[in-house]
């Protein structure tokens, strides 16, 4: 059995827990947490609404020919939370790459607020059919583990828009699903639970990313401890999407390893992760 196949199970296992539980654990266990689930969401709140800051140009114009970003996946990818549209992250990513690579950046962002694994197919398929972005990065998790999606059906949606994106010659950068233990208005059990899941669904799409040639930034690991030691400044108004200042952050941290997948940088710091397999062995 591969390390890939051990991990979805594992986190299978897990994500059954959050879901509810279960009569074997204690009666009235799935009541608890469900409580717990509604007390939480009702102290996060939707002071934003779904609205996003709408991003999507061409950053530094002056540089020339532009290299063509694409950012999919969820609330996070798509920069709910952000003051401005030049504060989300797929606008910080793109300013951030183009002074690194002397080159303009057009961005393009088809990340959804609420977006599912399963739906990175759909966000492609929305994209014309000539589009050939040069790299793309994908922010998704935290919802499939909320919403208790089986992580071998999470990883599957996850592999298939990454081979897609390989056929339009896209290299491919995943930051994995964010801790969910950073949540502070998420109370405990209800929190750990969580944390526990949404780590081991981040491994899994690590492995599954590295085993596609494509590289994966550790989202936990690289920027979660500043969301859990300064929550007032890294979190925005819900206290659950990143602020401005949380997108600068989350936009230094994803941008080594996009600098790397286009051939501008060869060294990455931690957290940052190679393909296991040469790039373009996954197509």
């Amino acid at each position: 059995m591969s390390k890939l196949r051990n991990r979805i199970i594992g986190t299978a296992i897990v994500t059954g827990v959050l879901g509810g539980v279960g009569a074997g654990l204690f009666v009235g266990g799935k009541r608890f947490l469900a409580r717990q689930a509604a007390i939480a969401r009702g102290a996060i709140g939707q002071p934003h609404g779904f609205a996003v800051p709408k991003s999507d140009k061409v950053y530094k114009k002056r540089y020339g020919e532009p290299i063509d970003l694409l950012i999919m996946g969820d609330s996070i990818a798509a920069g709910l939370g952000a003051d401005t549209p030049r504060e989300t992250l797929g606008a910080r990513l793109a300013q951030k790459l183009a002074r690194k690579a002397h080159r303009a950046v057009r961005l393009r962002t088809v990340a959804r607020v609420g977006g599912e694994s399963h739906e990175l197919v759909g966000q492609l398929d929305r994209l014309p059919k000539n589009y050939r972005p040069d790299v793309a990065v994908i922010v998704v998790g935290g919802n499939d583990v909320t919403h208790r999606i089986p992580v071998a059906e999470s990883i599957k949606h996850l592999q298939d828009a990454i081979r897609l994106l390989q056929e339009r010659d896209c290299r491919v950068v995943v930051g994995t699903c964010p801790d969910l233990g950073a949540l502070r208005p998420v109370p405990q059990p209800l929190r750990a639970l969580g944390s526990r899941a949404s780590r081991q669904l981040a491994a899994a799409q690590q492995e599954a990313v590295l085993e596609l040639g494509e590289r994966a930034v550790s989202l936990a690991k690289v920027v979660g401890p500043f969301f859990i030691t300064n929550p007032d400044e890294m979190f925005s108004l819900d206290r659950m999407h990143p602020s401005s200042l949380g997108y600068k952050r989350t936009a230094k941290a994803i941008l080594p390893s996009v600098l790397a997948a286009l051939g501008i940088a060869e060294r990455v710091p931690f957290g940052h992760h190679h393909p296991q397999v040469p790039v373009g062995a996954g197509r």
